[in-house]
C-alpha cells in the first residue's frame, strides 16, 4: 500500500490541502480548516514541497502553469475533461460546452459539468476558469467567492 502524505498551503483564499506520494500529487483541495495542520517535515516528499512552492509562486503572480508531477484518478471521460481544462489559457475562461466540443462530444455538456465538479487538483487543473454560457460564474467546489477571487487574481497578474 502506497503511503499518502499531506501538506497544507495557506493561500489568500483559504487553506489548500496537498495530498500525494513520493511520485506524484493526487489532490489539491480547499480545506475547511482555518489554519494549516499538515506542516512540512523531514518526511515530506519533494514532490509535495515542489507543489507547495509552485502554488506559492502562483499566488504571488509569478507562475502561470505548473510542472510538478500529478496523477488523475477517474474515468477515461473525466480524464479527457480534465486534460481539456488545462487548455484554457491563464486568466481566460471557457464553458462546459467549449470543453464538450473540444473532447469531440458536444452533447455531453452535463457530463462535462459533473466531471468538472469531481476535479481533485484545484487551481492546477483550472476548473475555476469555467463559466456559464451566459458569461456568469457557475458552481465551484471551492465556493463562488474563491472562484471569483482566482479569476480576478489571474487577470491582474496576466503577462
Amino acid at each position: 500500500m502506497t503511503k499518502i502524505f499531506k501538506l497544507d498551503y495557506e493561500s489568500p483564499v483559504g487553506v489548500l490541502e496537498i495530498s500525494g506520494t513520493h511520485e506524484a500529487i493526487l489532490s489539491i483541495l480547499f480545506s475547511e480548516e482555518s489554519q494549516k495542520s499538515n506542516l512540512k517535515s523531514a518526511e515530506t516528499p519533494h514532490v509535495l514541497v515542489d507543489c507547495y512552492n509552485q502554488l506559492d509562486e502562483y499566488f504571488k503572480g509569478e507562475r502561470y502553469e505548473f510542472t510538478f508531477p500529478y496523477q488523475f484518478e477517474g474515468t477515461d471521460f473525466q480524464k479527457s475533461v480534465w486534460e481539456a481544462l488545462k487548455d484554457i489559457p491563464y486568466a481566460e475562461t471557457g464553458s462546459y460546452k467549449d470543453i464538450a466540443v473540444s473532447i469531440g462530444n458536444e452533447k455531453a455538456v452535463r457530463a462535462v459539468g459533473s466531471a468538472n465538479g469531481k476535479n481533485k487538483l484545484s487551481i492546477v487543473i483550472p476548473c475555476h476558469r469555467i463559466i456559464g454560457a451566459n458569461g456568469k460564474l457557475t458552481g465551484y467546489a471551492g465556493g463562488l467567492e474563491r472562484k471569483e477571487w482566482l479569476l480576478q487574481h489571474e487577470r491582474s497578474c496576466r503577462r
